[in-house]
């Protein structure tokens, strides 16, 4: 059952990844998992953006179902439910997949925005032409980037940074000193690598314990003309304080919270505030890689091979 939205459906799954999934299985399209889903024949669920809910109700309807696959990143935004765990249902995520355009997108920002490109670009849209704001740090030689969360995409934003010659700070209360070497950063605590950073990049999970994880105080850790990048959740950073700090630091926001902010919100009038509209994730031609992911991943399936993409139910309480 491919439940992927109609939105994506067709970028995801175009014509020559349909093709291939339809060499290893009988896949049918679906837009909702009511009664006329036919869920009772249904072995492997492909879920995505956009798609329905594979709840209790549905897996109820689904006596037969052995492997549910994401192509998003994030399965909780798949919702589904915990009973596929418990029935022993193997469940795997492209994450890895969606990770990478996520990760291209952070170090961009992060050396754009070293650049001051971003509000010299506001300035310059309204007559003013410098090559640096007075009284700021610009440029990007011999500057600390700090990573919050060691995540699949804090990884490979590290990686990325490594031949930057920024010197590198992580701060993930799952990663260990030696780990944090292997991955060319110096494992601190949160509010040391927020005052020790030029630039942030938030790359936790949004959990209830870190849901404002950037609060009033720890922002105020920041220095002035820090840079705060964030392409993981609005929820990590207390939006009204973010407002109020904005005057002395540069954000580049990917995610807001809420999201999409209100017209006329503040960070979108700031000069200094880089706003987009959750587009760090896989888009447009970058999709089709997350279907060709799910193609495979059944295809391992099918062989009797260990999943690429596999998710533990062990591991939902402290992941995306």
């Amino acid at each position: 059952m491919l439940a992927v939205g109609p939105h994506v459906r067709d970028q995801v799954f175009p014509p020559e990844v349909r093709a291939k999934l339809a060499g290893l299985v009988d896949a049918r399209t679906v837009d909702d998992f009511g009664p006329g889903a036919a869920l009772a024949a249904a072995e492997v669920v492909v879920t995505g953006w956009g798609g329905p809910a594979l709840d209790a109700t549905a897996v109820a309807l689904a006596p037969r179902l052995r492997l549910v696959v994401h192509t998003g990143g994030s399965v909780k935004e798949a919702r589904i439910a915990p009973e596929v765990w418990e029935r022993g249902v193997a469940v795997s995520s492209a994450a890895a997949i969606n990770a990478v355009p996520v990760a291209q997108y952070t170090v961009a920002a992060i050396l754009l925005a070293g650049k001051r490109a971003f509000r010299l670009a506001a300035d310059f849209r309204v007559g003013a032409f410098r090559h640096a704001p007075p009284g700021l740090g610009t440029g990007n030689a011999g500057r600390t980037v700090g990573v919050v969360g060691a995540s699949r995409i804090g990884r490979l934003v590290l990686a990325q940074l490594r031949d930057h010659g920024f010197r590198l700070l992580v701060s993930d209360p799952y990663l260990t000193p030696s780990a944090a070497r292997e991955l060319g950063a110096d494992l601190v605590e949160l509010d040391e690598l927020l005052a020790a950073s030029d630039v942030v990049t938030l790359h936790a999970p949004l959990l209830e314990q870190t849901r404002r994880l950037l609060d009033d105080r720890r922002l105020g850790l920041l220095r002035d003309g820090a840079v705060l990048v964030n392409t993981a959740r609005g929820g990590l950073v207390d939006t009204e304080a973010l407002v109020r700090h904005c005057g002395r630091i540069d954000a580049v926001l990917d995610v807001t919270d809420p999201e999409p902010l209100p017209p006329g919100h503040p960070l979108l009038r700031l000069p200094n505030v880089f706003v987009t509209p959750h587009v760090a994730g896989a888009l447009g031609t970058e999709t089709r890689r997350l279907g060709e992911f799910a193609v495979a991943e059944i295809g391992r399936w099918l062989a009797g091979f260990p999943l690429d993409g596999a998710v533990r139910a062990e591991d939902l309480a402290r992941s995306a």
